[in-house]
């Protein structure tokens, strides 16, 4: 005769706790983020910016996009600007300020797609369109990083409020409120 845990033993050893596909691995963006490390990278992104409006340098502008679209697919791991906020920075700031992943990620499209289209606007020989939005870029990322106030993440609210982003995506996120410190 079997004993029960015999029993239960032999009925648990087949189940296997589902793994992340490596391709989900390599995509992967962490939450929570340390928005601290969000602000630096930010502040990185702005220093950038104006520079690249300043010197009028489109190479520059071409890096901030590359930064964003490394940002974007992979997180934090593989930008150059990230890598130096979250392993540098960030820790000498203090203890890390958790916040949702789902809308920086979301903020980082945001960026991958103005620093892009501004890329192609002075590629293609429209300057005045390209820099404006170069200098909306700086707007934004100076609010993330000086005021810890993340525009993507709030029009992000907005979408999961609205139920166009789905709210199982980031429950916190349809609870988002303009309390900021």
């Amino acid at each position: 005769m079997t004993s029960i845990n015999d029993r239960l033993g032999s009925a648990t050893e087949f189940v296997q706790v589902p793994r992340p596909s490596r391709i989900k691995r390599i995509f992967a963006f962490p939450n929570p983020v340390n928005e601290y490390a969000a602000r630096i990278t930010a502040g990185i992104v702005v220093v950038l910016a104006l520079t690249a409006v300043l010197s009028g340098q489109i190479w520059l502008v071409a890096m901030i996009s590359a930064g964003f679209v490394l940002r974007l697919a992979f997180g934090p791991r593989i930008s150059p600007a990230a890598v130096l906020s979250v392993k540098v920075l960030a820790p000498l700031v203090g203890e890390p300020k958790l916040v949702p992943g789902p809308p920086k990620r979301f903020a980082q499209g945001i960026g991958a797609v103005l620093s892009i289209a501004a890329l192609m606007l002075l590629v293609l020989g429209a300057p005045l369109a390209g820099w404006t939005l170069m200098v909306l870029l700086i707007i934004a990322a100076s609010l993330e990083s000086f005021l810890g106030l993340c525009l993507g993440c709030m029009i992000f609210g907005v979408l999961v409020r609205r139920g166009l982003i789905p709210a199982s995506i980031c429950e916190e996120c349809a609870n988002f409120s303009l309390r900021k410190a």
